[in-house]
């Protein structure tokens, strides 16, 4: 049987994982009256939730004898470590754009990625029933991206589909026809796609995806590039610079036949599969029979842009809530996904209480930490901050990333106030229709954490930023923090609504009537920029003097509710977010409010 390798492009929200189950469906990977869940290949509840794919999958589906695997790829590009290694995988791959929205950074970040391998690309406009499509200015912006990417004559030449995914149709024009469903993508990839390239000697495969099984123990999955693999066949795993990692059988052999894998008992070259039975090769490792000695050469990962301290909850509730508390489980949580996970960077620190994680972006690191809460781990954790760098000549450089914005033209305004406040500069500034603006900017990553719910309260929830990572560029100076001191408790115990009705106007407070506070933590922002110990514990005197004036119901103001990203956005340097599987609370570093005190006095002398 032939055989064509694709991976499916496309920014977040452009149909991509749509398409790929009604490309499951047309084939007959599953019976009509199979019960399959929506969005399949979205398979954990993070995915589900937010509605973004995060980690790469694979699927096969059999078209006129020729069998295609298609990788689902991350659209977002704290998730690009993926993508650059999925990429070696596959022979072409199709870019599947909004017929609304048109190419957006993140397609821009792969694509690159794709062109710059020699894949010539399949473009498909998605969504063209939209009733704002605009079909042939986003092919001609298509067109102008690849040639901005210095595509080859060749790439430049790309065949165009345009349908509905969610409708189930793909078609050489917009008009259709429409009965052939996706029939005309099927037909497009057996011609445009070509056959794996398949070298000659033995079993050589590169580590592409790795994953824990709990029957099968570590699954990496790569596409074969020469030679042949069996079922407890011996083979060995080279690293990089050619070392030998480890040597062992392959207990099994998996292929994806549909949604489902399955035990195969030969893997060909050309295919894509996954092999279990190895306990210490990973990704970008090869996997190979006992006589070969050269790696595969494995592409170079982008560096980390994003760090941040994880730590043992120490606060007075520690444990109440989550199972996995200590140092010992979070630290082999913590290497445990960063050997899935290459983007991820996991360094502990010399009291072993502690552990700095590096990631691609915030979103990688926000998902990490939800992640394990789910699981049960209790953690505090401290404010996201950039990775510097020297240059040659000693200059310190910071990650700078392309931004793009989409907004009402009456909000502009302050979106390019918020902007060169955060040091950014605009490249670009142009109508998108619909009385909306495009607004593009170059800004240092610092700036722009936390900035993603200050600017859909600017512009009323309409505005939409994607950003990517640009290039390290010289420092650009002080960039200005959170104005506002805190309220902090100094009592543990359970606040009281009298309490914090009498505290209202110090400042919006975070916690409710009834919820468990103890000295340190964060309840509320003060109206000015000191801390403040406020005492929410405080309940009202008893006094045998009954006045309508002091009986009034207590009516509080609803507090602000402090999301995950909002929380790792919001905090200072020497405060962390206490993160529990019910609950996430703001807390300062050092909770003693005289060692606190001791604290700032020494930095103040040092400073």
């Amino acid at each position: 049987m032939s055989m064509r390798n694709i991976a499916i492009i496309a920014h977040v929200d452009h149909g991509k994982t749509t398409l790929v189950d009604k490309l499951l469906q047309q084939s007959g990977a599953f019976r009509e009256n199979q019960r399959v869940a929506e969005r399949v290949m979205d398979s954990n509840d993070i995915e589900k939730e937010r509605g973004i794919t995060i980690l790469a999958k694979a699927t096969s589906v059999v078209w006129k004898d020729t069998r295609i695997n298609i990788v689902d790829t991350p659209g977002h590009a704290d998730f690009g470590g993926e993508v650059e290694r999925i990429l070696n995988m596959v022979d072409s791959a199709i870019v599947l754009v909004d017929a609304a929205e048109g190419p957006m950074p993140q397609t821009k970040f792969v694509v690159s990625k794709a062109l710059k391998l020699g894949l010539r690309p399949i473009v498909a406009i998605n969504k063209v029933d939209k009733p704002d499509a605009r079909t042939q200015e986003v092919i001609n912006e298509v067109f102008d991206l690849f040639a901005a990417l210095d595509a080859t004559d060749e790439q430049l030449d790309f065949p165009i589909l345009y349908g509905s995914g969610k409708q189930g149709w793909m078609a050489p024009s917009p008009e259709g026809p429409q009965d052939q469903g996706l029939a005309p993508m099927y037909d497009l990839i057996l011609k445009h796609v070509p056959a794996p390239k398949v070298e000659e000697g033995p079993f050589r495969m590169i580590g592409t995806l790795l994953e824990a099984n709990p029957y099968l123990g570590r699954i990496i999955t790569g596409r074969v590039t020469s030679g042949v693999a069996k079922p407890n066949q011996t083979i060995k795993v080279l690293s990089g610079d050619g070392s030998t990692v480890e040597t062992g059988r392959i207990s099994k052999i998996l292929a994806f036949r549909g949604i489902e894998r399955q035990p195969i008992e030969e893997a060909v070259a050309g295919d894509i599969v996954s092999i279990a039975g190895l306990v210490k090769g990973t990704v970008a490792d090869t996997f190979c029979d006992p006589a070969v000695s050269e790696p595969i050469e494995a592409q170079p990962i982008d560096p980390p842009t994003v760090s941040m301290t994880f730590t043992v909850n120490d606060s007075p509730l520690a444990g109440t809530e989550g199972d996995k508390v200590t140092s010992r489980m979070i630290r082999d949580r913590l290497f445990k996904e960063a050997e899935g996970n290459v983007a991820l960077k996991v360094e502990e620190s010399s009291d072993k209480d502690s552990f700095v994680v590096s990631g691609r972006g915030e979103l990688q690191l926000a998902i990490l930490i939800e992640t394990m809460r789910r699981e049960g781990f209790e953690l505090g954790v401290s404010r996201p901050r950039v990775v510097l760098q020297r240059d040659a000549n000693g200059q310190l450089l910071e990650p700078i990333e392309e931004v793009l914005i989409d907004v009402d033209e009456e909000h502009s305004g302050v979106v390019v106030q918020k902007m060169s406040e955060r040091k950014a500069d605009m490249l670009e500034m142009r109508p998108s229709g619909g009385n909306r603006l495009r607004l593009v900017f170059h800004a240092p990553t610092r700036g722009l954490i936390g900035y993603q719910g200050e600017l859909l309260t600017d512009t009323r929830g309409t505005a939409i930023m994607n950003r990517v990572f640009h290039e390290y560029m010289p420092y650009k100076g002080e960039i200005a923090g959170r104005r506002n001191g805190v309220l902090i408790a100094m009592e543990t115990g359970e606040a009281v609504a009298y309490a914090l009705w009498n505290l209202e106007d110090r400042g919006p407070m975070m916690i409710e009537p009834g919820w468990k506070v103890y000295q340190g933590m964060i309840v509320g922002e003060h109206t000015r920029e000191n801390d403040l110990e406020v005492n929410v514990l405080k309940g009202k005197k008893l006094t045998n003097i009954r006045t309508t004036s002091k009986d009034e119901a207590v009516r509080l103001t609803p507090p602000i509710r402090m999301t995950l990203e909002r929380s790792l956005a919001w905090i200072d340097d020497d405060e962390l977010v206490e993160v529990t599987p019910k609950s996430i609370r703001l807390r300062k570093a050092i909770l003693d409010p005289n060692d606190r005190k001791r604290a700032q006095k020494q930095k103040a002398e040092v400073a």
